[in-house]
C-alpha cells in the first residue's frame, strides 16, 4: 500500500510523530495505536479496517472481549490531537452532534469552528450543539463539584459566543440543557468521542474513548439514545431573550 501510494517510510514516521523503527514494526505486523492507524490510514485514503481487520477477521486472534466498537481510548480529553478533531469535523457526511457543559476546548483549539460547522450544515450535515445551561442547577452543582463555582457558568457563557453565527442558519440547532452529564459526546456520523466525568475532575483531564458504530444494539447506540434524550429536553438558545430577561430583573 505505501509504495502504491508512493508513500515511503520514512515520510510515514514523520507524518505520524514516531520513530522509523516503529513504522517497521507495523510493516512487520505490530497493530500500531489507534490514533496512529487513524493518521495512516487518512493519509493513504483508505479505511482503517482495510489496513488493519477488526479483530474477529484477524486469523489466529481471538476476540479480546472489548467488542468491535471501541477503537481506541486516550489518556484524558487534552491528549487527543487536534488534528483528529479536525479530521473528524470535516469527513462528517451527516451528522455532527455536541453534548458538554462548556466545551470551552472546541472552539480555542479551533477558532474557525463556527465557519466549519455552518459549511458542513450548509452541505447537508445536521448540526446539534448542546452546553449546559448556565442558569441551571446542573452547572451550578458541577462548579461546587469542580471546587470552581460560578466559573462553569462563565465558561459557558464566554464559549457560547463563538457559536453566536450559527444562530438561524439552516441545519444547526443550539441547545441548553439542565441535566447531570455523565459523559461529554462528541459525534461525527458512525464516531463517536465519549468523555466519561469523573467526580471533582474537569472534563478535559479525564479519559475519552474513541467508538465507531459496528452494529444495531451496543455501546454506540447506547451513548446516542442519551445524547437524543438529553437533546428532547433541552431548550432553544436564545440569547438575545436572556438579555432582555436579566435587564428586567435589574
Amino acid at each position: 500500500m505505501l509504495g502504491q501510494r508512493g508513500v515511503s517510510p520514512d515520510a510515514l514516521a514523520e507524518i505520524c510523530e514516531v520513530d522509523p523503527k516503529t513504522v517497521s514494526r507495523w510493516l512487520g505486523g505490530r497493530i500500531p495505536h489507534a490514533r496512529h492507524r487513524f493518521r495512516v490510514a487518512r493519509h493513504l485514503r483508505v479505511e482503517e479496517t482495510f489496513l488493519w481487520p477488526e479483530p474477529s477477521k484477524r486469523p489466529g486472534r481471538p476476540r479480546d472481549g472489548l467488542g468491535t466498537e471501541l477503537v481506541g481510548t486516550y489518556r484524558n480529553r487534552a491528549s487527543v490531537p487536534r488534528d483528529v478533531w479536525l479530521a473528524l469535523l470535516r469527513e462528517a457526511r451527516h451528522e455532527i452532534g455536541v453534548l458538554v457543559f462548556s466545551g470551552t476546548f472546541f472552539a480555542q483549539s479551533n477558532p474557525h469552528v463556527a465557519k466549519m460547522l455552518s459549511e458542513r450544515a450548509a452541505e447537508g450535515v445536521r448540526v446539534r450543539l448542546c452546553f449546559g445551561d448556565p442558569d441551571g442547577q446542573a452547572v451550578a452543582v458541577r462548579g461546587r463539584e469542580e471546587g470552581i463555582g460560578d466559573t462553569l457558568a462563565a465558561k459557558i457563557r464566554a464559549s457560547l459566543t463563538y457559536y453566536r453565527p450559527l444562530l438561524g442558519e439552516s441545519g444547526c440547532g443550539l441547545r441548553l440543557h439542565d441535566t447531570t452529564l455523565y459523559t461529554s459526546m462528541f459525534r461525527y456520523d458512525d464516531n463517536l468521542l465519549v468523555n466519561p466525568h469523573i467526580w471533582g475532575q474537569p472534563a478535559s483531564a479525564n479519559p475519552l474513548l474513541h467508538l465507531k458504530r459496528a452494529g444495531d444494539t451496543g455501546w454506540f447506540d447506547n451513548y446516542a439514545e442519551s445524547f437524543d434524550a438529553v437533546w428532547a429536553a433541552a431548550r432553544q438558545w436564545a440569547p438575545d431573550q436572556e438579555r432582555t430577561a436579566d435587564h428586567g430583573q435589574d
